[in-house]
Formats: structure tokens, C-alpha cells, sequence
């Protein structure tokens, strides 16, 4: 069962004030909501000028947290549980991705997504299945929820930088490594960052690592020539 559309949830303009030339798409975690993942956008607006934030809501109501919203009802880690969520809610960030960028004329290359938790899985699961490569995923406290459909190698590989907390009580740390190692089998350029001591959270240092992959991915993709 696919999940209803997603039609609400947060958003900063570009800090130029023009038309955005690139989008980043943040992806709440379990329980959360755009409102709360907006948060992360004032660090990286000085860097990037000219970008679009938008931080939906995701299309559920969360049943545990009263004013939360959630990408699938998260009843377990089992990574059969994991792959069929992340499934089942990839068709509408996919529908709101095409509205959004056909809204501004962008491409998937003007695009990154940025995910906390389960919305790292919802990044990682749609980014790896678009049908062109994104600029960047940036994954925070997550993982990778299954390679169902990617074995063949043929598909997107959008440079991935993952951060994760050693005192993550929520995500353990050990799922950073295991997607490291998943996401490099499938010829996925992977970048981790370990934040010592750091529990469920985006620490400053994660933030700005998160910027700068973000900038940097943007100014590859704004230098590279288009295809004949």
C-alpha cells in the first residue's frame, strides 16, 4: 500500500531572494516533523545562497508521538520490516520531488536530500532509485533499509556522506558501519563521519559537515557538461 500525498510541511527561500537554481529536500525522523527538520536549513543558507529548503511533513500521523508524523509505522529493525517501509512510503517524496522540481524547472542533479533517522532511510532508499542521480545524499542517524532491487548495479549513485553518533541509544552506531559497507559493495561513493559521545541528534560538527558535502556536491554537479 503506497502512502497518501504529501501536500504540507516546512520550507526557507533562498537567502538571494531570487528563483531557487537548487533544492534541498530534509527528511524528518520517526515521530518528527518538517517543522523540527527545517531547523537544520539557517547553517547552510549563508553556503547556499540560492537554495530552496523544503522539509515536508511526512503523510502518516504518528500514532505514539501526538503532534509527530512518521514515513511508516516502525514496529521493528528487522531489516525485512525496514526495506518494506521504506517501500511502501517511496512513491510520494518521489511524487513531491517531481512536482517541486518541475515547479522551479530543476533537475534531479539541483537536488540533494538530507535525512534524520528514518527519514536517512527514506533518502538513501529513494536517491538510490530515482531515475537520475541526485546531487548528494546526507544521512544522519540512519541507515540504509535494504538493497532490494539494486544488486544489478545499474541505478544512481549519488555521492552519500552518513554521520552518526557513538552514543546513538536509537540507531546504533554499528548501522553506520553496515551501510557504509553495503553502500560501497554497490560501487556508492561513501563518505562517514563518527561523532564521539553524540546520542540521537545533529551535533554542530555533523551540521557543518553536512554544509560543506552539500556545497561541494552542488559546485560538481554545477561544473560538470551536460550530456550530448
Amino acid at each position: 500500500m503506497t502512502l497518501s500525498k504529501i501536500v504540507n510541511g516546512a520550507s526557507l527561500k533562498p537567502r538571494s531572494g531570487e528563483p531557487p537554481k537548487k533544492i534541498v529536500l530534509l527528511l524528518h525522523g520517526f515521530g518528527s516533523s518538517g517543522t523540527d527538520m527545517i531547523a537544520l536549513a539557517p547553517a547552510w543558507q549563508e553556503a547556499l545562497p540560492d537554495t530552496l529548503f523544503l522539509a515536508p511533513h511526512a503523510p502518516q500521523r504518528c500514532g505514539m508521538m501526538e503532534r509527530g508524523y512518521q514515513w511508516w509505522g516502525l514496529s521493528g529493525f528487522a531489516p525485512s520490516a525496514l526495506a518494506a517501509g521504506a517501500a511502501s512510503a517511496a512513491p510520494a517524496i518521489d511524487a513531491f520531488i517531481d512536482r517541486k522540481l518541475e515547479q522551479y524547472g530543476l533537475s534531479e542533479a539541483d537536488l540533494a536530500i538530507v535525512g534524520f533517522s528514518q527519514g536517512t532511510m527514506m533518502a538513501l532508499h529513494v536517491a538510490l532509485r530515482r531515475p537520475q542521480a541526485v546531487a548528494a545524499v546526507v544521512g544522519y542517524s540512519g541507515m540504509l533499509a535494504g538493497t532490494l532491487g539494486l544488486n544489478h548495479g545499474d541505478f544512481p549513485k549519488p555521492p552519500v556522506l552518513l554521520v552518526h553518533g557513538t552514543a546513538d541509544p536509537v540507531v546504533p552506531i554499528a548501522a553506520l558501519h553496515m551501510s557504509e559497507s553495503e553502500l560501497k559493495r554497490l560501487g556508492v561513493e561513501v563518505t562517514t563521519h563518527v561523532s564521539y559521545g553524540v546520542v540521537h541528534t545533529v551535533d554542530p560538527v555533523g551540521l557543518r559537515l553536512g554544509r560543506d558535502f552539500l556545497a561541494a556536491a552542488f559546485a560538481r554537479s554545477f561544473a560538470s557538461p551536460l550530456p550530448a
